[in-house]
């Protein structure tokens, strides 16, 4: 592979690929859904913030956009095209890359009361969010 792929690539399913993956983190860390849980393994403030600044918005976005366009890149590379096989491209990236990688860091972090339970949460969003994504590319690429 080299970054000739780059060309190749059906960009606007990369980028709806990153947003429902971004969005599905709106939902996922939610209070009706896994935040209140996440913030206090995090140990963090329950009460609301008085000011959200762009970064908690923008850091995300750029990093599923990354791992969007990684994932694509080996879509590409391995000829996957259709939904089926986008769903195990992003359960293989999922479950091979980004669980491992979320849950040693997270599940170490003694400055958390519940690691755990906050690595858990983190590397759960990320495999749904990739096998998510994946299955926009695989049927898009």
């Amino acid at each position: 592979m080299s970054l000739t792929v780059l060309g190749d690539l059906n960009w606007l399913a990369v980028v709806v690929a990153t947003i429902a993956y971004f969005a599905l983190g709106l939902v996922w860390y939610a209070d009706y859904a896994f935040g209140r849980a996440w913030q206090r393994a995090a140990g963090w403030d329950l009460s609301p913030p008085e000011k959200v600044g762009v970064g908690v918005y923008a850091i995300p976005l750029v990093t599923c956009f990354v791992i969007t366009l990684a994932t694509a890149m080996i879509g590409n590379a391995s000829r996957t095209d259709n939904i089926m096989e986008g769903i195990l491209l992003g359960l293989v990236v999922g479950l091979g890359i980004a669980l491992p990688v979320r849950f040693v860091t997270g599940a170490y972090d003694m400055t958390k009361p519940a690691p755990v339970t906050f690595a858990a949460i983190g590397a759960g969003y990320h495999v749904v969010g990739l096998t998510l994504a994946g299955a926009i590319l695989g049927q898009w690429i």
